[in-house]
């Protein structure tokens, strides 16, 4: 998978997820891209082990580049994104993934949590990010900061293309 989505959503399908999605779809337009709504882990997500989990942290693994989104809950990521970024080994669990944190926020108040919060999370989890984190309502509707992201990746500007989309990893109960 050259590209994996991770939602931190503790609603299903939700908008974290879509603009996760979306900013996968502007900055690799002819990658294949998978998702892992984390809320439909489920309570695996609780311990270690659990099949489903360990699943979805390889599909994490394997990415070339991984976007992880998040809205602010209380000034920070969601419990449930904590919960699958402790399935990851400390300092290599993404030893050579690119990661993008993405957070939706509801104003200014919320600038620095990815920055300050998410970012830091990742980097001991291992990920190299090339780029500052992102923040939805401001950045991945500008073209400046898809273009920083796309910068990153080696590209000169975002591509307009649309994604050939590959199965995503679906958890949970069916």
């Amino acid at each position: 998978m050259d590209v994996v989505v991770v939602a931190g959503n503790p609603k299903p399908a939700s908008r974290t997820l879509s603009a996760g999605v979306r900013l996968a779809e502007l900055v690799a337009p002819d990658a294949e891209i998978g998702t892992v709504d984390v809320i439909e882990l489920g309570a695996g997500l609780l311990g270690w082990g659990d099949a489903t989990v360990a699943e979805a942290v390889s599909l994490a693994k394997r990415a070339k580049l991984l976007v992880v989104a998040s809205p602010t809950f209380k000034g920070t990521y969601t419990g449930v994104l904590k919960l699958f970024l402790d399935q990851f080994e400390t300092a290599t669990g993404l030893a050579g993934v690119t990661a993008v944190p993405l957070m939706l926020g509801a104003g200014p108040a919320h600038a620095l949590a990815p920055e300050l919060l998410l970012k830091p999370v990742l980097v001991e989890v291992g990920p190299w990010s090339r780029t500052g984190p992102l923040r939805e309502r401001q950045e991945i509707r500008r073209p400046r900061g898809l273009r920083r992201v796309a910068r990153s990746l080696g590209r000169d500007r975002p591509p307009i293309h649309r994604v050939t989309r590959a199965p995503s990893l679906r958890c949970g109960s069916a």
